[in-house]
């Protein structure tokens, strides 16, 4: 077997998707030179393997050990088979990286949690939200209560305690010191992190059980009056260290100071002129629309620690807030340190020349940066013949970052200062690879990107498999999807175990892959996707609809079991 065709055949081993004799529609290499694009690594390669000696050559069939069962052979076959089977049977809350504020470890009293670690209190959880902050975090269980912890909440407590319930909350959100929560049919709550603030500040009047017999909230809380349209509600909210934004079923967007220690100075409102000194009468964090957005049919917002993003439903971007460091995809200007005005940015420069026309996908924010993925489709130049260009039409998924890079946050590779304009993140972006079902190849998109102070991790849309079940064969095994994590990693929140900073995404190991000390699997960590199933040892336990996420803080990480 000549080397490159070993390569091919190394790959075929290796790769999780390719476990089976029937995937990539049994692909076999003879008689002429033959190709193959895969998914590898941090990038799509195309493999050459020369003509061999033999007539053919075809990736083995994984061999069965005697004795053993269908699914120890699963086991035995593939390390992300285990993690998916392992994240049904045990759902909950690993969380690693700084843990000064006992967030990472509420009963430790270490600094710095190494490896992904698993919070006891949510074994068997489901969560709707989770965010987390050096010194506090806060949860939504699966009945849509709050749940808090960590020292800036309370020095005592050593598990996370619930503060706000019966809400049917579905998201959550900080600021440096208060928590916003959104409830299901929309209304916003704004409460103080401090469970001292919480019991000595005022009280809410809510109903209770008995007719016109309403009691006091067991902790201060109040709900951000928005004025609203006719069946109009509030369905996402985003916030830094100072603002929240809110989005509005309407397309419509808000924002209000949301920390009760400083207000919003840096134009991360949205609303020129608007200052302490020039606010309205009324509530410090009274929302105010954005009306310069009136008509562009907003569809997310993103928050990061000064600055605001802003993504319509035809893929225009609007950035404002800080930009001392470009954050607003712009160059800093030492003379306008902040923009506070909605400011289109003009991505479509950064595919000039190239053939392709670009559309933002999503956007995240964190800290100092911001990202956008763009689709960008490759179409037919003037003169060009379309018959004879097979590219046309191509989709290319990428991924662009800018701000600060000086801790590799931006993950392109480069320890960066500054950076206005936008860069390529090269690792996530032009990957492609063969669905079986579609049987052709397709662009591997990003599925969701978290963005914390300094760090970052990327949910790759990869083809997964969570089918494999009684019926199908001892070597069909399940497989979720990839994540990598590139940044800042003074507090281990990468996950990698080890501490230098990471300019470029790399993969971590599976979350029960080994404790401090102990010789970890070399095989990577995998994300599990949607699907409904039945927790437990054995599938015993109720049916549900779960998944895994992932969530990146304040100096902190967290993969947890959402529903």
């Amino acid at each position: 077997m000549s080397q490159s065709a070993r390569l091919v055949h190394d790959v075929f081993e290796s790769e999780a998707r390719l476990r089976t004799a029937g995937l990539l529609g049994g692909v076999v290499l003879a008689g002429t030179i033959a190709s193959l694009s895969l998914s590898h690594g941090f990038g799509t390669r195309t493999l050459y393997a020369d003509a061999p000696s033999t007539p053919e050559i075809v990736a083995e069939r994984p061999k069965k050990r005697r004795g053993s069962t269908k699914e120890d052979n699963r086991d035995a076959i593939s390390s992300q088979h285990v993690q998916v089977k392992k994240s049904w049977e045990n759902p909950g809350v690993y969380a690693w990286g700084s843990n000064t504020g006992r967030v990472a470890a509420p009963d430790l009293d270490d600094t710095s949690i190494k490896n992904p670690r698993r919070i006891e209190f949510f074994d068997g959880q489901l969560l709707r939200d989770l965010k987390l902050d050096r010194m506090f975090a806060a949860a939504i269980a699966e009945n849509g209560d709050l749940y808090q912890w960590g020292i800036a909440y309370s020095a005592e407590a050593r598990e996370p305690q619930r503060t706000l319930k019966g809400k049917d909350l579905v998201s959550v959100t900080l600021s440096n010191d208060r928590i916003l929560a959104l409830s299901k049919t929309g209304t916003v709550y704004s409460l103080p992190v401090s469970k001292e603030d919480q019991l000595a500040g005022p009280k809410a009047s809510e109903s209770s059980w008995l007719p016109f017999w309403p009691s006091a909230s067991p902790i201060s809380y109040r709900t951000v009056d928005t004025k609203l349209q006719w069946n109009e509600k509030i369905t996402a909210i985003a916030s830094g260290s100072e603002h929240a934004l809110f989005l509005t079923s309407a397309g419509r967007v808000f924002s209000s100071a949301a920390s009760s220690s400083a207000f919003p100075s840096r134009g991360q409102l949205g609303v020129p002129g608007l200052t302490w000194t020039s606010r309205p009468t009324g509530a410090f964090d009274q929302p105010h629309e954005l009306t310069t957005l009136r008509g562009f049919n907003v569809q997310a917002v993103a928050a990061g620690g000064l600055h605001s993003l802003v993504l319509d439903s035809e893929g225009r971007v609007f950035a404002f807030g800080d930009n001392t460091v470009g954050q607003l995809g712009q160059d800093p200007n030492p003379e306008i340190p902040f923009v506070d005005a909605p400011s289109l940015l003009p991505l479509g420069r950064l595919y000039a020349g190239t053939g392709q026309v670009p559309t933002v996908t999503s956007i995240a924010a964190g800290g100092l940066n911001s990202f956008f993925t763009i689709e960008a489709t490759r179409v037919a130049q003037p003169g060009e013949d379309a018959a004879s260009s097979p590219t046309l039409g191509r989709i290319s998924a990428d991924t662009w970052a800018c701000g600060q890079g000086i801790l590799g946050q931006l993950g392109t590779g480069r320890w960066t200062h500054v950076q206005g304009l936008p860069a390529k993140i090269k690792a996530l972006s032009g990957l492609f690879e063969y669905d079986e079902k579609a049987k052709k190849v397709i662009p591997i998109r990003l599925s969701s990107l978290s963005v914390g102070a300094t760090h970052a991790a990327a949910v790759m849309a990869n083809v997964t498999h969570v089918g494999a079940h009684a019926g199908s064969s001892e070597n069909d095994t399940n497989w979720g999807a990839d994540v990598l994590w590139w940044g800042g990693n003074e507090y281990y929140q990468l996950g990698t175990g080890k501490r230098n900073n990471c300019a470029q995404p790399v993969y971590i190991g599976p979350l029960d892959g080994g404790e401090a000390g102990e010789k970890r699997e070399a095989h990577r960590f995998h994300l599990t996707p949607r699907k409904t199933v039945k927790l437990g040892l054995e599938g015993e336990g109720r049916r549900v609809s779960v998944e895994q996420r992932v969530e990146c803080g304040r100096f902190v990480s967290a993969v947890y079991s959402g529903t």
